[in-house]
């Protein structure tokens, strides 16, 4: 587990009744739980093991526009404009900053096709900037490796994810919301087609209207309801550094991906290269999952790992109602991939003299929450009203985090939207329409 997580309190005491009830402590759950919070509703937030404990604390902390898929582009602009808003709200840090992203390449083609991506640039105002060769070793300062070309993307950022989601529950906090860790949701009350609460482990919580905020568990959560949640979980490594040389903020290029923390260190990993790990789960969505699987085959490895027994996606999970399930893990914690760890240590050593030395403060595993397109589930659930779904963020859930966590309260108040949805709708995946894959 990231050990630097930012741990909070919870409250003693489990109310009867809510407006909304929250279910899932990640950084989508926290900001939907802030803005209602904010709204001035009364919100329960219920994390079945600690706020930010699985994706949220584990992710690059990347908060881009740069390379979106377009449907998720307005979702991404509303989120940059959030996230420069919530530290002065909250009057807490959140680690962000826009300190711009830097891609570099030795790789004409890979370079050709971020190129590609300038028509939806300008369309959205994003500003971002192609480089030849010069000006990418200008920006980034090695001397081992000979780049083609890269981009720069002006004004997109970072921030932390040891600190955004326990700071935004602490936000919500501040405005009346109530925090419970250790404290599982079993399933929906439902009356006559509608949502009325939510069973936990601590009893029941009656609410207006729920939000499923769940992340990999989403799936699980809602199967005992009949509603049916496509969604694979995706191993993916990353580790962080002791405190070290300054070589740039935040980098890209095909073999590593680094991200300068608060402290000095730097969070690393490599994009793209992951396990899929065969579970009932997978299997039991393998149709819906397979345009993704044949397009993303030569970056992801399949493969057998404990999820198939334990865990969201396990037999456990899908053959049985049990919510134990919840309680029986309160944290997913994958171990790093150790061939991933050396190969990401291999190639930022071998670009950065300057990091020759550096060494491992410590690394981890974390399972990315997927849909057959790549693109979130933010939506009302049409087969149980006052039922809203937010997740499946397949790797995005940080930077979008904040922009989710708004729409998906907006949805739950009947406010006027701020972007269209449509795009995010669940019925999508469910209704026979075509899949295509997002942006990784």
């Amino acid at each position: 587990m990231n050990p630097a997580v930012h741990r909070l309190p919870s409250d003693d005491v489990l109310p009867e009744a809510a407006d909304v009830v929250v279910v899932g402590g990640g950084i989508v759950g926290c900001a939907a739980a802030f803005y209602l919070a904010q709204r001035g509703l009364s919100v329960a937030l219920i994390e079945k093991g600690h706020v930010a404990g699985e994706q949220s604390s584990r992710s690059w902390g990347w908060c881009r526009q740069q390379n979106r898929d377009r449907r998720e582009m307005p979702l991404s602009v509303l989120s940059m404009d959030l996230w420069d808003r919530l530290a002065p709200e909250i009057g807490k840090d959140l680690g962000f900053r826009r300190t711009g992203l830097i891609y570099a390449t030795d790789d004409e083609q890979v370079l050709e096709g971020w190129a590609s991506w300038r028509p939806v640039a300008e369309e959205f105002g994003v500003d971002t900037h192609m480089l030849n060769a010069a000006q990418a070793a200008e920006r980034i300062p090695e001397t081992r490796r000979k780049w083609v070309g890269g981009l720069h993307s002006v004004a997109d950022g970072k921030g932390e994810p040891a600190l955004a989601a326990p700071i935004l529950a602490e936000g919500a906090r501040a405005l009346g919301a109530t925090i419970h860790q250790n404290c599982a949701a079993y399933g929906l009350d439902v009356t006559n087609g509608r949502v009325t609460g939510v069973h936990t482990e601590q009893g029941l919580i009656r609410a207006d209207a729920v939000i499923c905020a769940a992340g990999a568990w989403a799936s699980r959560f809602l199967r005992p309801h009949g509603i049916v949640f496509p969604q694979a979980s995706v191993r993916q490594t990353a580790l962080r550094t002791k405190p070290t040389a300054n070589v740039g903020e935040v980098l890209y290029s095909s073999d590593f991906a680094m991200t300068r923390r608060l402290d000095g260190s730097y969070t690393l990993a490599i994009s793209g290269r992951a396990t899929l790990e065969l579970t009932p789960q997978g299997i039991r969505f393998a149709r819906e999952f397979m345009p993704q699987f044949i397009q993303r085959l030569k970056a992801v490895q399949v493969g057998l790992g404990k999820s198939f027994i334990t865990g969201p996606d396990s037999a456990s999970a899908l053959l049985s109602d049990n919510p134990a399930v919840f309680t029986g893990t309160r944290a997913v914690d994958p171990a790093p991939m150790r061939r991933l760890v050396k190969a990401i240590m291999d190639n930022v050593r071998g670009t950065f003299p300057r990091l020759a030395d550096v060494e491992i403060d410590h690394a981890w595993g974390a399972f990315v929450d997927c849909t057959p397109d790549a693109v979130p589930v933010v939506s009302p659930v049409d087969a149980l009203s006052g039922l809203y779904l937010a997740a499946g963020c397949s790797g995005h859930g940080f930077g979008l985090g904040p922009g989710i966590g708004y729409l998906v309260a907006q949805m739950a108040v009947n406010e006027s939207l701020a972007v269209d949805a449509s795009h995010f709708r669940l019925s999508r995946l469910v209704d026979g329409s075509k899949v295509k894959v997002g942006a990784l």
